[in-house]
């Protein structure tokens, strides 16, 4: 089945311009939201996920739905979009989801189930495996993200530009990662390290969900694989004390709010992006580093966040690339299956190729 409607599920921060990309694309769209949006350039209705009826109703009139909703929704949708047979595509970083959407692929081969279309899980994937790729042996893959105000405050240095539920879950999850080539489960907020991205001094910690489905792709071929995010120093320290002297690791709704009403989203956000594939190239050691910077770009007259619009190209270029029949548009896809060279030639990913600011 061809790809040239697509719904959208959920129209925040992400939604609202995931839709608008697909329309620069090309693609018939129909947003869905739980609140009333008359303001959108595209059509847009009301829907509540939790009715079942409604929600195979507004899948049975698209050939894809791409979710952008909190993870703990995505379940439903998926599982409705396999009764449609609809072709599916998510943002989440959940891996109860993914592995959810993981079963439904293989008992649906008639369309395509691709989870983790976002930033990290996302593109850090396809950038880390497109290095690997060219590499004789790979002793390891370092991946880093970090979503940052360009000008911090106080003790945390940080801004809510996305889910607080989510940032949360990545603190307190623990991580999995490749040790010695097999799969181990480690601590979140562990093994922190000094990073500097065009002169700025960071810290990154390892954080849970970011490398999706590649340590099992890379286990026994990999030495090392791990995913940290990038935060500014002393961070991690902060939410240490928070979570664990403050004794609030069962309160995470609690401390969600507290944040987010501590640190509100900025307008001036910074996306960082480093990764790092060592081992042996062309029959020499060597290591390869991938860094970049984004910033707050305007796309359709519209000023939007780095954090809205790498998420929301990342997403909409696999839906182009399965759409061009460059990707395979049944069973499940991984993400570290997709080539940065193809995301980079689709109309959404060129705006990686356009607006990174730190070279490699």
């Amino acid at each position: 089945m061809r790809i040239q409607s697509v719904a959208v599920f959920g129209l925040g921060k992400v939604g609202e311009l995931v839709a608008h990309l697909l329309v620069r694309a090309g693609f018939e769209v129909v947003g869905f939201d739980s609140r009333e949006r008359g303001d959108l350039a595209f059509e847009s209705r009301l829907l509540d996920v939790a009715d079942h009826a409604a929600l195979r109703q507004a899948l049975s009139e698209a050939d894809a739905v791409l979710s952008c909703l909190p993870y703990h929704l995505n379940i439903a949708v998926a599982e409705a979009a396999y009764d449609t047979g609809t072709h599916y595509f998510d943002l989440t970083e959940d891996v109860p989801t993914t592995n959810r959407v993981k079963e439904l692929s293989t008992e649906r081969p008639d369309s395509v189930f691709v989870p983790q279309c976002g930033l990290a899980p996302g593109l850090i994937g396809i950038v880390g495996a497109s290095l690997a790729a060219d590499f004789d042996s790979i002793r390891s893959i370092e991946l880093k993200v970090g979503a940052l105000p360009q000008n911090p405050t106080g003790l945390l240095g940080y801004a809510f530009n996305w889910s607080a539920e989510g940032v949360v879950n990545e603190y307190l999850n623990d991580c999995e990662v490749l040790v010695s080539g097999e799969r181990k489960m480690v601590p979140a907020m562990s093994e922190k390290e000094r990073v500097f991205i065009g002169g700025i001094e960071l810290e990154a910690a390892l954080t849970s969900g970011g490398l999706g489905t590649m340590c099992q792709s890379y286990e026994g071929r990999v030495q090392r694989l791990d995913y940290k995010t990038l935060r500014y120093p002393g961070h991690f320290r902060q939410m240490h004390f928070l979570f664990d002297e403050l004794n609030l690791r069962e309160e995470r709704e609690l401390v969600g709010r507290m944040l987010v009403d501590a640190k509100p989203p900025v307008n001036d956000d910074v996306v960082y992006l480093h990764a790092a594939v060592e081992g042996i190239f062309d029959g020499q050691p060597f290591r390869h580093n991938h860094v970049r910077a984004y910033l707050p770009i305007e796309i359709g007259g519209r000023r939007w966040r780095a954090i809205s619009w790498t998420t929301a190209a990342s997403a909409v270029s696999v839906v182009e690339l399965v759409a061009a029949g460059v990707l395979q548009a049944t069973g499940f896809v991984r993400q570290e299956d997709i080539r940065l060279a193809d995301l980079l030639s689709t109309r959404s990913g060129q705006l990686f190729d356009t607006y990174g600011k730190v070279d490699s």
